[in-house]
């Protein structure tokens, strides 16, 4: 793990500053001689730096994004607990924990520190930017935000603007962490079992019905209690809080809610269409949280995107599973673009 260090004042987006702050960051892989071997990966909700860890179907040795032939750059989103700048990190004008104070932050203002740290890298063109989720919001504003920079643009079960839907479910979430007694007070163990509740009805929005009566389906006839499906949203719940924090869970979820590509660019559909970059757009068939319908929208309005859907038993985690048809996509999509630049420009016309 590395870290970018930003010394000086950060505007946001909210009109509010950040003092500065920290990025963790991972690079696998070795820069080419030409510079153009960048894949750019951005994580999800609650993900990390180490794209490996959370993505091994995707990045690694003998994977598609291969450290062999890549150079492979992964950074903790601002707001987060893995490493970068968020609301259990020190704020420098008090020497406390932010907690409660931590300023809202958007997906624009995450991608704006991601840029920083290209910057401060010197990586002038990054040939892919891949993401799902809430990666695929930060690739596809980084493309509109940069138009020059990014190569070709890869996003996975992810939306132009946050919907009405996904908004909802974010604010359920959030309304269980209130629930809880302890939110409210200045610790680090804060509303853990509110986030708890509230990572067990994400859950139910990250797979759908048929996910849960495929792998949750009941032992016996018999039975009336100890269901399987119940164990496992406990199980959920107690897995998040091994690793989170309810501060770092509320202000990115809420910074989902911020996604939203036309905030004053005149319109979504005007913002999409300054994207240069070659896109493909991946939707996943049983999304509840991010349906096909979105991705089809992204594929009609950027000018230079392709459409491809993966039939999948996980809904939106399955951009996270589904590794082999999402491989297989990519690498079909990547070498039409080669095949394309072998085809003298009069045969094209």
């Amino acid at each position: 793990m590395t870290f970018f260090d930003y010394k000086y004042s950060f505007p946001l987006e909210s009109g509010q500053i950040l003092p500065g702050f920290r990025l963790a960051y991972t690079t696998r892989g070795t820069l080419d001689n030409t510079a153009s071997n960048v894949v750019w990966v951005c994580h999800a909700l609650t993900g990390n730096a180490d794209a490996g860890d959370w993505w091994g179907g995707m990045v690694g040795p003998g994977k598609y994004f291969d450290p062999a032939r890549d150079f492979i750059v992964c950074a903790n989103v601002l707001g987060s607990c893995y490493g970068s700048t968020g609301p259990l990190s020190d704020n420098p004008e008090t020497g406390q924990p932010y907690y409660y104070d931590f300023p809202t932050l958007t997906i624009r203002d995450i991608v704006a520190a991601l840029d920083l740290l290209r910057q401060e890298l010197g990586i002038e063109k990054i040939r892919t930017c891949i993401g799902g989720s809430v990666g695929g919001e930060q690739a596809l504003e980084w493309a509109v935000m940069q138009p020059d920079v990014i190569d070709n643009v890869v996003v996975i079960a992810t939306s132009a603007v946050a919907s009405p839907w996904c908004i909802a479910f974010n604010e359920a979430q959030r309304m269980a962490i209130e629930a809880d007694p302890t939110w409210g007070e200045r610790r680090a163990d804060a509303g853990m079992a509110g986030m708890k509740a509230a990572r067990a009805m994400a859950m139910i929005s990250y797979r759908n019905y048929d996910t849960y009566g495929f792998t949750q389906a009941l032992d016996n006839n018999e039975q009336l209690d100890g269901y399987k499906a119940a164990s496992y949203q406990r199980y959920q719940g107690e897995k998040i809080a091994e690793r989170y924090n309810a501060f770092t869970y509320w202000t990115l979820s809420k910074v989902m809610d911020s996604h939203n590509v036309g905030r004053n660019r005149g319109s979504i559909l005007n913002a999409l269409g300054q994207i240069k970059a070659r896109t493909l757009v991946v939707g996943i068939s049983s999304d509840l949280l991010f349906p096909p319908g979105e991705q089809q929208f992204l594929a009609r309005h950027i000018p230079n995107a392709t459409y491809q859907e993966i039939d999948s038993l996980y809904g939106h985690d399955g951009f996270l599973i589904e590794f082999r048809p999402l491989t297989n996509i990519i690498r079909r999509w990547m070498e039409s673009a080669a095949a394309e630049s072998l085809v003298p420009v009069s045969a094209r016309l």
